[in-house]
């Protein structure tokens, strides 16, 4: 899943890069209102993390208003030093799905992440189904009729996608756009050679196929 961070300390911006990536998130950043606001209304995520208070035209309370303006419906985390009451109450009526006061532990923000990514709302809890493949976004674990696989974090990422978006198909410019960051120099024929390993291990040693070819357009998972 993609992830922008909007976050104008370096050394916490990169902090949270980091832990996202080991959990193997795609993750941009932005370290001003002015560049966070572009990216949040111009490029599609699955999640925002934004800094309340950021330097810039937009601070983050500008971003997210702006953001629901345009109809864009991305999950939004709020992180402020600012945790009265009256604060929370502005940034969640703003938008913001979620707050998270400075300072904060990593374990408690990848917590909120994996709760505010837990799309479709059919899909409960932390494990994603389709038939007999199951992926869990915590441990890791992906196993098919009680078989474990093993994925690399990219077609880990992949497969989470295709899951998230169950029976709707996904164009490969799509798959790049929400699997692979901004400054990725991804190509087209990369997501076919990703999804071959894919099958490869979900698909081939199974009777039942569930990565379905869309002709014309990508790619989806039916069971």
């Amino acid at each position: 899943m993609r992830v922008l961070v909007v976050e104008d300390e370096h050394k916490i911006a990169i902090a949270i890069k980091r832990a996202l990536e080991q959990e193997s998130y795609a993750v941009d950043v932005a370290y001003d209102g002015d560049e966070g606001f572009a990216m949040a209304t111009t490029e599609p995520y699955d999640l925002a993390i934004i800094d309340r208070m950021i330097p810039g035209d937009y601070d983050g309370i500008g971003i997210i208003k702006a953001m629901r303006e345009a109809k864009i419906h991305t999950p939004v985390l709020i992180l402020t030093a600012l945790g009265t009451i009256a604060d929370k109450t502005k940034g969640l009526d703003s938008g913001a799905d979620d707050y998270l006061v400075k300072p904060f532990a990593l374990a408690e923000l990848l917590a909120r992440v994996r709760a505010l990514l837990r799309r479709p709302p059919e899909q409960t809890g932390t494990t994603l189904v389709a038939g007999d493949l199951e992926l869990d976004t915590v441990t890791f674990a992906v196993t098919r009729a009680g078989k474990a696989i093993s994925l690399t974090s990219k077609e880990f990422a992949l497969l989470e996608f295709l899951l998230r978006n169950q029976n709707r198909p996904s164009s490969k410019e799509v798959i790049i756009s929400h699997v692979w960051d901004y400054d990725a120099d991804v190509l087209l024929n990369t997501v076919e050679v990703y999804v071959k390993y894919l099958r490869a291990k979900v698909d081939d040693p199974f009777d039942t196929k569930l990565i379905k070819t869309v002709r014309g357009f990508g790619y989806k998972i039916e069971a």
